[in-house]
C-alpha cells in the first residue's frame, strides 16, 4: 500500500500515547482557531471550520477543547498564524512535503531544515516536489461502514473520484474544492466519517527496504513533533513484509 495512508493507517490502528495525544490536540485547537478567525465561527457557515471540528472529533477531542478553541478566535487573543508549506526530500529520494502553521517563520524554517539535514534528507525550494502529488479530499470510513459495492456506490452518488478499500479502511477521494460537499453527503448516506481532510496524494511512489523505511519514518516522527508542524506527507510505498519489521 501506497505510504501516505499507509503511514496514517499504521498510527491509527497503534493509537497514541498521551503525551502525542496531547501534541495532536495541539494541532486540531491550532487549526480550528485558524480557520474560525479566517471566517465565521459557526461551523455550518464555514466549510473550512466544519472539516477541522470533523477531523477533531473523528480524533476524539472532547467537546470543550473544540469549543475553547474556537472561543479563542472569537475573542481576538489568537496568535497571527502564518501557513507555510515546505518541501524536500528524505532517504531514497522520497519527495516529501511539511505543512506548517507558525507565528515565527525563521524559528520554523531553521528546526525543519535542521531536522531533514541531521536525518538523512534535504530541504528544497517550494515547489521541488508538489508537482509530483495532486492536492485531494481524503475521507475515511472504518470497513464497518459496508461492503465495498455499498460504498463506491455512495461515494460515486456523492460526487467523490475514487474510492480504495482494504481489509481495515475505506478511503474516499474527491477534488479538493469538493470535500465539504462530498462529505457532507456521506455523512448523510453512511454515518459520520472517521476522518474527511485535505491530503497531497502521490502520483507515484518510492518502493522503500527495511533501512531506508526505518530513516523515512524517523525522519517523519520527528518532523511531526515540532509543534509548528500540522502535517506531513511522503510519496514512498512498503511492503507487508518491511512493515511487519517496523
Amino acid at each position: 500500500m501506497a505510504g501516505h495512508s499507509k503511514w496514517a493507517n499504521i498510527q491509527h490502528r497503534k493509537g497514541r500515547q498521551d503525551a502525542a495525544r496531547s501534541k495532536l490536540f495541539s494541532k486540531l485547537s491550532k487549526e480550528i482557531t485558524v480557520a474560525a478567525k479566517m471566517g465565521d465561527p459557526d461551523p455550518e457557515k464555514n466549510p473550512r471550520l466544519r472539516l477541522a471540528v470533523k477531523e477533531a472529533k473523528g480524533q476524539s477531542m472532547p467537546k470543550d477543547n473544540i469549543d475553547r478553541a474556537i472561543k479563542k478566535a472569537m475573542g481576538g487573543d489568537a496568535e497571527n498564524y502564518d501557513e507555510i508549506r515546505y518541501e524536500g526530500y528524505g532517504p531514497n529520494g522520497v519527495a516529501i512535503i511539511v505543512e506548517a502553521m507558525t507565528d515565527n517563520r525563521n524559528r520554523t524554517a531553521s528546526n525543519i531544515r535542521s531536522t531533514f539535514s541531521k536525518n538523512g534528507g534535504n530541504l528544497g525550494e517550494t515547489g521541488s516536489v508538489s508537482f509530483m502529488f495532486d492536492r485531494k479530499g481524503e475521507i475515511i470510513y472504518p470497513v464497518s461502514a459496508g461492503d465495498a459495492d455499498t460504498i463506491m456506490e455512495a461515494a460515486i452518488e456523492a460526487g467523490a473520484e475514487d474510492v480504495e478499500s482494504d481489509e481495515e479502511f475505506h478511503t474516499i477521494y474527491c477534488a479538493d474544492t469538493d470535500l465539504n460537499e462530498v462529505s457532507a453527503a456521506l455523512d448523510a448516506a453512511l454515518g459520520e466519517s472517521e476522518s474527511a481532510k485535505l491530503i497531497w496524494k502521490p502520483q507515484t511512489t518510492t518502493e522503500l527496504g527495511l533501512e531506508d523505511a526505518q530513516k523515512l519514518f524517523k525522519l517523519i516522527e520527528i518532523l511531526e513533533d515540532d509543534d509548528d508542524v500540522q502535517n506531513v506527507t511522503a510519496n514512498f510505498e512498503v511492503s507487508d513484509e518491511v512493515m511487519a519489521a517496523l
